[in-house]
């Protein structure tokens, strides 16, 4: 879209939502990235070709997948809003490489529909990237399926809250780490690309934005005998970060009793009041193990 943009549709985008008398709907985090600056930055980082699948969520106006679908080779675009969805399906008739599939990314098999745009519905996985302007209200739910399933995505380009992103690739010690710093870090290498203004947005969003690259790691930098485990522990250790490691495990159903965590934490050499922003990612995976070996 050719559209220089500053936070209010111009051109051909007010043409377009006028005709269809389209409204964004707050409820579904709507805010559409339409500055074609920002688009060419992700594209960029994507870095695709026609041989590859992507999977986009959230594809708002379209602006994005264009560009994926001159680039790659099949794109899958998820989309909850229904209304978008019949506009969608106009904006895009003219590539035949797209699906606009019209459900919520929480809960549809995504990986089913990456298959099925492959064209190998049996096979047990097939590799594709992410890349997507992520809805603000759905992007660690969204980011922490995609990490703890095990599906071949090879990358992830994603438009996020900029505090979301300082999140992904924060160390501990720091406000910013958690169970979704962890979650990253276990998966993927991540970093962040540019800091986007709300101003390239309509509409407007309150906060910065940012695009982060995850590369999905060849291997995990640290072994667990069971991720299932290790991301339970995760969980259970930020759900009430105030809490010290040994209450937060012990009430967060990772163990049969406080007696249990305060054996595997003394077998691990980490006192039990400590708290989980301040353990590294090799000390959640001896707590894994340790759960683990109780089993």
């Amino acid at each position: 879209m050719a559209d220089k943009y500053y936070g209010k549709p111009q051109g051909k985008t007010k043409q377009l939502m006028s005709a269809s008398d389209f409204h964004t709907k707050k409820k579904w985090g709507q805010n559409f990235l339409l500055e074609p600056k920002f688009v060419g930055k992700i594209i960029d980082a994507a870095d695709l070709d026609k041989e590859q699948i992507v999977l986009e969520i959230g594809p708002g106006l379209g602006a994005l997948t264009k560009q994926l679908a001159e680039q790659a080779g099949q794109v899958v675009a998820v989309e909850i809003d229904g209304e978008l969805v019949a506009l969608l399906k106009d904006i895009l008739a003219p590539y035949d490489n797209v699906r606009v599939c019209h459900g919520d990314a929480m809960k549809v098999d995504l990986e089913q529909l990456v298959r099925e745009a492959a064209g190998k519905e049996g096979a047990a996985s097939v590799p594709f990237s992410v890349v997507a302007n992520l809805p603000y209200y759905i992007t660690t739910p969204i980011v922490m399926r995609l990490l703890e399933q095990s599906w071949s995505w090879q990358k992830m380009v994603l438009m996020v809250q900029k505090e979301v992103a300082e999140r992904m690739v924060a160390s501990p010690g720091g406000k910013d780490y958690g169970a979704l710093s962890l979650g990253v870090q276990y998966r993927a290498k991540a970093s962040i690309v540019t800091i986007v203004p709300p101003t390239v947005f309509y509409p407007r969003p309150q906060v910065d934005s940012a695009v982060v690259l995850l590369e999905n790691r060849l291997e995990p930098p640290v072994a667990v005998t069971s991720e299932k485990i290790l991301f339970s522990v995760i969980r259970a250790a930020f759900a009430q970060r105030r809490k010290t490691l040994l209450n937060a495990l012990s009430n967060g159903g990772v163990a049969g009793d406080k007696e249990q965590v305060q054996q595997v934490l003394a077998s691990c050499g980490i006192a039990p009041e400590r708290r989980g922003e301040t353990l590294s990612l090799a000390e959640f995976a001896a707590i894994t193990n340790g759960f683990a070996a109780l089993k």
